[in-house]
């Protein structure tokens, strides 16, 4: 059995949840939706389980519930490594600490160190800690355009496109790149997504590494090009696979199976 956490942002247009619900009842496998606000995270009746976690509220509820239940059962992904993701810091740490290509970085609360990396790059960007959805992320050239701290800053990497990557099980599976006409190419910053058909053995090495480094079991990686490679901007720990060529949704729910007959 597959318990499922739905995504609380799919829409009738974007269900990301009923996609791989979808996959699954094709293949005849049982799943059961859960409700994070109706269970009782400390209860022994769901033990022993796999748990997809498609999305949670950023309520301060739903972690605690899914991070209880992961003491007894597989959850996909797991709390720790959403957690990761959702913070840029903590990415970037273990980033670097695996050797994974990433724009020079510093995190700080001084703003004193915030003017000295920017005199170091001449031009960087602001990035919220918890940020999502490419929200709040800017490039400046002077420390009085910053908000009040903690500073998450990077050196800027000119660019005129990124790309998404999905990775599963630590295989880069399918992929994006992403325009615009402004600084963000996300797509809900109005990038436009188009499918990448064949991706470049270097892509795909960078984006497999990036998702090991995490500790996640399925995400999208955020690349630039830089120089003659790639370099990771983000992991993204309960992505949307817009645009893809690839069937994101039966590889996902192949991929839950085969975590599930593991037990």
């Amino acid at each position: 059995m597959i318990y499922i956490v739905p995504k609380p942002t799919d829409t009738p247009d974007d269900n990301s949840t009923g996609m791989v619900i979808r996959a699954l009842e094709s293949r005849d496998y049982p799943y059961a939706l859960l409700d994070l606000d109706s269970i009782d995270p400390f209860s022994p009746d769901i033990s022993g389980e796999t748990v997809w976690v498609c999305g949670i509220k950023q309520d301060g509820v739903q972690f605690e519930v899914i991070s209880a239940l992961a003491l007894a059962n597989r959850m996909v992904n797991a709390p720790h490594a959403i957690a990761v993701c959702a913070s840029k810091a903590q990415t970037t740490a273990r980033l670097l600490a695996a050797g994974v290509p990433t724009p020079e970085t510093i995190f700080t609360g001084s703003i004193t160190e915030a003017e000295r990396f920017l005199a170091r790059h001449k031009q960087a960007v602001y990035k919220p800690l918890y940020g999502y959805d490419g929200n709040g992320i800017f490039p400046f050239t002077d420390i009085s355009e910053l908000p009040e701290g903690p500073y998450y800053l990077q050196e800027y990497v000119q660019n005129d496109r990124d790309y998404r990557v999905f990775v599963i099980g630590g295989v880069a599976v399918g992929a994006i790149v992403r325009v615009s006409d402004t600084f963000a190419h996300n797509i809900h910053q109005g990038g436009t997504g188009t499918a990448l058909i064949e991706l470049p053995d270097a892509m795909k090495e960078v984006a497999g590494a990036a998702a090991r480094a995490v500790g996640i079991d399925y995400c999208g990686v955020d690349l630039l090009e830089q120089g003659t490679g790639y370099t990771v901007l983000e992991v993204n720990g309960t992505p949307n696979w817009h645009c893809m060529e690839a069937p994101i949704p039966e590889l996902l729910a192949e991929y839950l199976i085969g975590e599930d007959r593991k037990k």
